[in-house]
């Protein structure tokens, strides 16, 4: 019977798809302790990637991009870093008090989402290789910490400078 082969606690299932919907399920750290704890670990967390977009720049050196992560496993993860072949640099931005902010990580609750959205969390991407136009599509591959490094490439259209989603 052919089964899916199980990889090892700190292994990676990745679905790649369109940014639409990308699922990845990334395993947490987990220890072979025989003592008497729950049989029931937390489980790994399981992630969604979707609503994936980047306005079109204004400027020629940097754009933003945005996208939502949903976990439903039962571990938070952490999105270390982002990168593209549009952008020599990408770093992730938090805003507090309308001021951005450089972060070395962004948690994905268990059981919850992030979302990166204009005036909110989102990517920096710097030093472009080009300017893209509306329609054009870019990968983005995004790299989470959960025991070893996961990552899930997905590909987000480039929208109108005042694309607003659900708008």
């Amino acid at each position: 019977m052919n089964r899916p082969t199980r990889v090892g606690s700190a292994a990676l299932i990745a679905l790649a798809a369109a940014a639409t919907c990308t699922a990845v399920a990334v395993t947490g750290c987990s220890s072979s302790s025989s003592g008497g704890g729950s049989s029931k670990a937390a489980g790994p967390a399981r992630l969604k990637v979707t609503g994936g977009y980047i306005p079109r720049p204004l400027l020629t050196d940097m754009a933003a991009a945005y996208f939502t992560v949903t976990n439903t496993g039962g571990t938070a993860a952490r999105l270390t870093s982002v990168s593209s072949p549009l952008a020599a640099h990408a770093t992730l931005h938090i805003t507090k008090d309308d001021t951005m902010q450089q972060v070395q990580s962004l948690t994905v609750p268990a059981g919850g989402t992030l979302t990166l959205s204009t005036g909110g969390d989102h990517v920096m991407l710097e030093d472009l290789t080009r300017k893209p136009a509306v329609g054009d599509t870019v990968p983005l591959t995004l790299h989470f910490a959960q025991g070893a490094p996961a990552t899930v490439t997905i590909t987000v259209p480039v929208r109108p400078t005042s694309y607003t989603p659900g708008g």
